[in-house]
């Protein structure tokens, strides 16, 4: 039976895969928050976004706390990456012109959506998109991924994706990566290397993982097929078309313009608060 987070009367894409370089990640996770807020007063339909960032580190809130943090950021930019950090838990993910993200942006109904429902939705989602490969998506921790989590998803025990959540003013936005093309060990490779320059070895109360890259790879490597953005984006169209639910291309509103800079601005400052202190 299918989840029934899926099962909309209307999907509202916003598709955002194609923005190029300048689009700054900081933006996204803005346009995330805004959407929540909208979709859980009732003032948009359910929301479909996909997302691309070029060479972007996205840190998670527990990553500002490494010892040696400005070591860890100095080693990323050297490498050519923009980092940021995000407003939501979670851990280091590359994003680059090879993943795509997608986030789902549903309303809390009377009943709620608990985390595990909305984690489902996603993995349902996605076992759709892969139906014409016929591959074997699981969701469990891979030990030695990076940002690990209970709902990585994995073929033959290699991670392509990782999944998480933010709530918002009545909304959910399950947000996903999906690394389709390139090498998913270079993206562990590069992030291994921001923990051991940010950690020294040394010990400290939270514990962050221990990367092996082979873990890691891309859709392309794993199904040994040519698999880009565009041709994901296109099987997601058509997953969601054979849902049943009304889809139509949509952007911000006026009012969600205003909402979105105000989130912003919040993204940015706390951005700046970590930075400054390095």
């Amino acid at each position: 039976m299918m989840n029934e987070l899926l099962q909309q009367p209307k999907w509202r894409i916003i598709d955002q895969s194609h923005f190029g370089p300048m689009f700054d990640a900081k933006q996204s996770f803005a346009i995330d928050d805004t959407l929540c807020t909208t979709v859980g007063q009732g003032m948009s339909d359910a929301v479909v976004r996909s997302w691309v960032h070029h060479n972007t580190i996205v840190l998670g809130i527990q990553d500002t706390k490494l010892p040696y943090l400005h070591d860890g950021v100095s080693f990323l930019e050297e490498q050519g990456y923009r980092v940021i950090v995000r407003n939501s838990g979670g851990l280091a993910v590359v994003l680059d012109e090879g993943v795509l993200n997608i986030s789902l942006i549903l309303p809390e109904t009377k009943k709620g959506i608990d985390i595990n429902r909305g984690y489902d939705a996603m993995w349902e989602l996605v076992k759709h998109m892969l139906a014409p490969y016929q591959a074997n998506v699981e969701a469990r921790e891979i030990a030695g991924s990076y940002c690990p989590g209970s709902y990585d998803l994995s073929i033959s025990g290699r991670k392509f994706a990782g999944i998480s959540q933010r709530r918002l003013r009545g909304g959910v936005a399950v947000q996903i990566y999906l690394c389709v093309s390139g090498s998913g060990s270079a993206r562990a490779e590069v992030v291994r290397g921001f923990y051991e320059r940010a950690l020294k070895g040394e010990e400290t109360k939270f514990t962050y993982p221990n990367i092996v890259p082979e873990t890691m790879a891309s859709l392309s490597e794993l199904l040994q097929e040519a698999i880009t953005v565009p041709t994901l984006m296109l099987r997601l169209l058509e997953t969601l078309h054979s849902f049943g639910g009304e889809l139509y291309a949509s952007s911000l509103t006026a009012e969600e313009l205003s909402l979105y800079e105000h989130h912003l601005q919040r993204m940015m400052e706390r951005n700046e608060k970590v930075f400054n202190q390095l």
